[in-house]
């Protein structure tokens, strides 16, 4: 399928109004910044974790602790996956312990990327609670998982797969959308 061919769902300007969204989102709920980290799962929600922190900043001129969350080797279906998976290094310089954490990740589906997520961030520590952050949300949860920010709804078919969208990775086709144009 040719990239002229895949619906977009979010255009850059659309996902730079979600995430300035999301911002103000978090420090509303959150009252301030004190006690607040915002970590992203690798690889696309690293990259918008730190946008949202970035817009924080701007906002508040306080500067968030921001992490990078490897799940890995917490997924249920790593040997579904690949024979030999690829770890990537978890980036987590800070104590979470009694923090406020946002976790940032790209698509939500069935749930199970953000059960690994907590999973993974209880060996680091105890926060004192997790958020979730998510561009997009697509249902069909298989976990009792919801977002507490979202950038936009999108209703999927099931037979839809994971992050599959049209032979293509839902987000990369969000991620490619300046091609599109």
């Amino acid at each position: 399928m040719e990239l002229k061919d895949i619906r977009v769902i979010m255009d850059h300007l659309a996902i730079d109004r979600a995430l300035k969204r999301i911002s103000h989102e978090i420090l509303e709920r959150n009252k301030d910044t004190h006690d607040l980290v915002i970590i992203g799962i690798r690889n696309k929600g690293a990259y918008l974790a730190c946008r949202l922190a970035s817009y924080i900043k701007q906002i508040e001129k306080s500067k968030l602790p921001v992490g990078i969350l490897d799940i890995t080797l917490y997924r249920d279906d790593l040997t579904a996956i690949s024979r030999q998976p690829i770890m990537r290094k978890t980036e987590i310089n800070f104590s979470i312990d009694d923090k406020k954490i946002v976790v940032v990740d790209d698509v939500l589906f069935t749930g199970r990327t953000i059960r690994c997520a907590m999973d993974a961030l209880v060996d680091f520590g105890r926060p004192r609670n997790i958020q979730l952050a998510i561009l997009i949300d697509r249902g069909h949860r298989e976990l009792p998982i919801r977002a507490d920010y979202v950038g936009k709804n999108v209703p999927t078919s099931l037979k839809l797969r994971q992050d599959f969208f049209g032979g293509q990775l839902l987000s990369n086709v969000i991620e490619y959308q300046k091609h599109a144009d």
